[in-house]
């Protein structure tokens, strides 16, 4: 079955940035609505950004003019550019789908998440 895999997480500075990706774990056709989710220590899962597949994106307050969220459909491949960090968003970072058309022969898949890439923002 398809996942969804990110990478480019790690630890960095207060102030740095990471650039974080979300693929399909294996050739797919298509992929619909997709956002990238956070979930920090004794917290609920909570939304960072999203991202329609006509690139209507949509931003939590916490990451307005910090963080920008982008995809590049033709590799079904969805990035999250994180500048200007804080301690605060130290969390695990999650991808998500709303559905995913791994071939036209197949039903789709809805609610796909990734497994995590852990964000660490040290002060």
């Amino acid at each position: 079955q398809v996942q969804l895999v990110e990478s480019g997480g790690g630890l960095v500075q207060a102030g740095g940035s990471l650039r974080l990706s979300c693929a399909a774990s294996e050739k797919i056709f298509r992929v619909n609505d997709m956002g990238w989710y956070r979930q920090a220590p004794g917290k609920q899962r909570e939304l960072v950004a999203s991202i329609t597949r006509g690139d209507s994106t949509n931003y939590a307050d916490s990451a307005k003019g910090r963080f920008t969220i982008s995809r590049d459909n033709a590799k079904n491949t969805m990035y999250l550019q994180m500048n200007s960090l804080r301690p605060e968003d130290t969390a695990v970072y999650y991808c998500h789908a709303d559905r995913i058309y791994s071939s036209l022969f197949l039903p789709p898949l809805d609610d796909i998440w990734g497994q995590g890439t852990q964000v660490t923002v040290s002060s």
